[in-house]
């Protein structure tokens, strides 16, 4: 059975009487600052880092709650879903504005609300706001000899409530988990305006941990206003390596080497060749652009701890045919090496306009078929795909570089995609490790769970957000049952 399609998206189509009415009373309770609805700012906020998009009614900006509460019970009111939104690093389509019924969604932007509220070094913890940068809480916290675990490559510009709300991961995760292991409690807004504190600040909390299902949740069960987060101590050391390999299989062997010892690294990335030289052209990281691949390690703790992990991980590296190891000498050298990994998604533009960026896990000891597979669609569908992993996880990352203005590129483009996911799920793995599900990956859930799994999935979001006007077609598959997955519905991009 097809999944039923998303409301297409239309450009300066005229409004719906629902549509107009909550316009003017926006218009009226907002002003021209947190009302947006020229043809231009709706272009601006058409999609998130994906290239799924549909043209949204109108942009609310509000900068407080009161403000906000306002913005989702004139929602409520005249039955207008609504999509959140805040820096748009998304990449699975989860900000983008589909509608249902006809009716185009409102986005509702929470950038500006961007306070760090509270600060609480005593029990290392942060209460920020969701539009607040990631890395902004970091340099915050940094000052405290505290940090903040989660580090997406996207920090400089992802804020702290789309972490929450995809439950993030990034480059630390196989130490530090994903952003659910750094939420203490979250400050849900519902479609009345009411706050819902969905508390785990304490060590032993009772009932079920609705704090647990609300990270991930992406906008479908209300709209994260605030967000207690964990803090740890600074490391007092660190110690980062690169190491680079003949072939793709030696890097993965090296991987599962790394991850069994008795020195556990903080981060492990692998880098392919293709996506070396071109970081490497971009950023002069210092990577050896002759390696069929590379590793990325890092080393936290006591300095005793931290030297005999880059000892480890250099002697491991070695026996399983390392090219090169290369110890990062200073803080300077650990930063560019970090600085090359991290510009993956901005040096493309070099080599293509576009790129569609996959994110699926699989077991470790499966990674070197994986990674396989991936290069054999790539030549299968005629596209350059370039391979970054966050390997100590499984977590792959193959970038499809293309140009949407070739005809027909987009039919490959979607086949690759959908072949990555099938294959993951074929090698026991899953459809997303940190990017979240979105529109992309909704239909792939079918797979991943049973029909029951879903129906009790699709209770719970009707019970904490029964209007369903919260970022509607998002998430759960729109049908429950055995049917193909698609990587793009119709009409989710133009």
């Amino acid at each position: 059975m097809e999944p039923a399609p998303m409301t297409a998206p239309r450009r300066d189509a005229p409004h719906t009487p629902a549509e107009s009415a909550l316009l003017a009373h926006l218009g009226r309770a907002l002003g021209s600052e947190g009302l947006r609805a020229s043809a231009l700012s709706r272009a601006t906020y058409r999609r998130d880092a994906s290239f799924l998009n549909a043209d949204p009614l109108a942009i609310a900006l509000p900068a407080t709650r009161d403000e906000l509460a306002v913005v989702l019970r004139a929602c409520r009111d005249h039955q207008v879903p609504f999509t959140p939104r805040a820096a748009g690093t998304g990449l699975a389509g989860g900000a983008t504005p589909t509608g249902v019924g006809g009716v185009r969604p409102l986005v509702v932007s929470v950038a500006r609300m961007d306070r760090l509220l509270e600060l609480d070094v005593v029990n290392r913890r942060a209460h920020v706001e969701p539009g607040m940068v990631n890395a902004r809480l970091g340099r915050a916290v940094a000052a405290k000899g505290l940090r903040f675990a989660p580090d997406p490559a996207s920090q400089i510009a992802a804020t702290l409530g789309g972490n929450v709300a995809t439950n993030a991961g990034g480059i630390h995760v196989l130490t530090y988990g994903v952003m659910s292991q750094h939420v203490l409690a979250v400050e849900l807004m519902d479609t009345d305006g009411e706050i819902h504190l969905l508390d785990g600040r304490l060590p032993e909390q009772t009932g079920l941990d609705l704090r647990g299902l609300s990270v991930g949740g992406e906008g479908t069960l209300g709209i994260v206003v605030g967000a207690w987060l964990r803090l740890l101590p600074a490391p007092p050391a660190i110690g980062t390596l690169l190491a680079g390999f003949d072939t793709l299989e030696a890097a993965a062997a090296t991987v599962g080497a790394l991850v069994t010892s008795d020195r556990l690294p903080d981060a492990v990335e692998l880098m392919d060749a293709r996506a070396i030289a071109l970081v490497e052209d971009y950023a002069q990281a210092g990577y050896p652009t002759d390696a069929a691949a590379v590793l990325l390690l890092e080393y936290e703790g006591l300095a005793a701890g931290v030297s005999a992990g880059v000892d480890t991980a250099a002697r491991l590296a070695g026996e399983h045919g390392a090219t090169e190891v290369v110890r990062a000498a200073d803080a300077d050298q650990r930063a560019r090496i970090w600085k090359g990994r991290k510009a993956v998604a901005g040096a493309i533009a070099q080599q293509a306009p576009d790129f569609f960026l996959q994110d699926v896990v699989v077991p470790r000891s499966r990674l070197g078929e994986m990674l396989d597979a991936v290069v054999a669609i790539g030549e299968r569908e005629g596209l350059i795909i370039l391979n970054v992993v966050h390997a100590g996880d499984g977590n792959l990352h193959p970038f499809v570089l293309f140009d949407r203005r070739e005809e027909g590129v987009l039919d490959r483009v979607f086949a690759a995609g959908h072949d990555i996911v099938t294959t993951a799920l074929a090698l026991d793995g899953t459809v997303t490790g940190e990017h979240g599900v979105g529109i992309e990956k909704r239909d792939f859930l079918s797979q991943v769970y049973t029909a029951d799994d879903l129906a009790v999935q699709q209770a719970v979001r009707r019970a904490m957000e029964p209007s369903g006007l919260a970022n509607p077609d998002k998430v759960l598959p729109t049908t429950v049952g055995c049917q193909e997955a698609r990587m793009v519905p119709e009409g989710a991009w133009v």
